[in-house]
């Protein structure tokens, strides 16, 4: 298993751990946020174990993934809202 892998997050190239969940992948970029509510607050992993729905991004064009629970992959394209 290689040390890292080299994902796209919101159209930029970044190195994360491998094996690390697509959540931990988006904070260890430097963003807090995952997406924002209908009101516009910005919203991030709450429960960390795929219960809350807060940490939904859209992975390889399939919207509502749950964050906490996808490991990163090589190549992986990763869109928060």
């Amino acid at each position: 298993m290689p040390d890292s892998v080299r994902v796209r997050l919101n159209g930029e190239s970044i190195r994360v751990p491998a094996g690390v969940s697509v959540a931990a992948c988006v904070f260890l970029s430097g963003k807090t946020a995952l997406r924002t509510s209908v009101t516009g607050e910005p919203r991030s992993a709450l429960c960390g174990m795929g219960v809350c729905f807060e940490c939904r991004v859209t992975i390889n064009g399939s919207a509502n993934r749950r964050s906490c629970l996808v490991n990163v992959r090589e190549g992986m394209v990763i869109e928060t809202a």
